[in-house]
């Protein structure tokens, strides 16, 4: 698993963790900062999980 992958996914908790408690002290910019972040962090994973499969399928290739 590349680490893209695991970044990104620790990224939309935090980000998904900003926003509640944006919501909970009704603080907007904390809302969308933390929107902000959980798609940041979905980008990132997706860039990983791409770079697994490139290397999955090179390997195929190799063989």
């Amino acid at each position: 698993m590349d680490k893209n992958t695991i970044e990104g996914k620790a990224k939309q908790v935090v980000g998904a963790a900003k926003q509640k408690a944006g919501e909970l002290i009704d603080n907007k910019e904390m809302q969308v900062k933390g929107g902000v972040q959980r798609v940041e962090g979905k980008v990132q994973e997706n860039y990983g999980k791409a770079k697994d499969a490139v290397k999955d399928g090179a390997k195929k290739f190799d063989h």
